[in-house]
């Protein structure tokens, strides 16, 4: 089953949950802001991604910027951020079959999920 880390929030977001809806497949919305994934479950979905942990955060949000940018973290740190304020976290992210894409761009989400 497609899962989808979804902020209905986002623009980008809404775009990929509709990408995903017309293509008919099964899938859960996993409401990332208020159902924040643990620490374990995001390391899953960073080796699903095949991403460093800096790489799946939005380093732009005022959150960062006022409390983390310019700071030396390591990858439990930066995960921990992520956990705490899951507005850091990067969407849309789409799960299927073990693997995981931040799925903003709907041509990179169409063969995702072919």
């Amino acid at each position: 089953m497609i899962q989808i880390y979804h902020n209905p929030r986002c623009g980008k977001s809404r775009n990929c949950l509709a990408f995903i809806e017309q293509s008919k497949q099964e899938f859960e919305i996993i409401p990332y802001l208020t159902e924040t994934p643990s620490v374990d479950e995001l390391k899953k979905l960073l080796k699903q991604l095949n991403l460093e942990p800096i790489q799946l955060v939005r380093t732009k949000e005022k959150i960062w910027i006022e409390n983390f940018k310019g700071k030396v973290l390591n990858e439990e740190q930066i995960i921990n951020a992520m956990v705490e304020n899951p507005i850091l976290i990067e969407r849309p992210i789409v799960v299927k079959d073990g693997k995981a894409i931040i799925g903003r761009d709907p041509d990179l989400v169409a063969s995702f999920l072919d």
